[in-house]
């Protein structure tokens, strides 16, 4: 199978939203020794594009473009661990989660799955997330981007709690924080000193893109 050949059915594959053939696209490109950079950002994540595209027109709705995701995600779980560690460094990478104290996950969810389509890795750090588990995964990762969320207001205060520590980190000049959740606006980002306050998922995207 030749290159451009794997190339595409990897990107079909998460088109289809098929996550066993996209597992099997990923193990036939390292098995005919394809760069598996290449195959992330030639394959899977050109498919993803093709979701992206799809439900930004509402050709698409939300469950095929999770399924999607997950179809993208079985290929990076093949590929991701023969990437040599000086070529990984130049992934865009992001953190999602929900703040300590709120276990509402859908918004977190969605801006995981649209950032996964405009080609980021994303790191879900789930719901309920201390301030330090944040720190901890941005570093880890070497984040250029963190996103919270939360949909209650006592839990804003966690938020707050996260970017200080984030911005204490003496990394605050390399990573962008967005938050958002209906409790949240633009003047609690600036309070706070978040980047941005998101008023959705296509929204957090666009701007992440153009910082990042």
């Amino acid at each position: 199978m030749d290159e451009k050949a794997i190339l595409k059915e990897l990107a079909d594959a998460v088109v289809a939203c098929d996550p066993p053939r996209a597992k099997k696209a990923a193990e036939t490109a390292l098995s005919e020794g394809m760069d598996p950079v290449k195959a992330i950002n030639e394959g899977l994540v050109v498919g993803m594009g093709v979701i992206g595209d799809n439900y930004a027109e509402r050709k698409m709705y939300l469950p095929q473009v999770l399924v999607a995701a997950h179809s993208m995600y079985e290929g990076l779980d093949v590929l991701i661990p023969a990437i040599p560690k000086d070529e990984s460094l130049t992934t865009k990478n992001a953190v999602c989660g929900v703040v300590q104290g709120d276990v509402h996950d859908i918004g977190k969810n969605i801006v995981k799955t649209m950032l996964t389509a405009a080609g980021f890795m994303v790191h879900d750090a789930g719901k309920d997330v201390p301030p330090e588990e944040f720190k901890k995964m941005m570093l880890d990762d070497g984040a250029q981007v963190v996103c919270l969320s939360t949909l209650m207001t006592p839990t804003m205060d966690n938020m707050a709690a996260t970017v200080k520590l984030i911005a204490n980190s003496g990394y605050r000049d390399k990573v962008i924080i967005t938050i958002g959740g209906p409790p949240t606006n633009d003047a609690f980002a600036k309070e706070i000193g978040a980047d941005h306050r998101d008023e959705n998922a296509q929204q957090c995207v666009s701007f992440v893109n153009s910082k990042v």
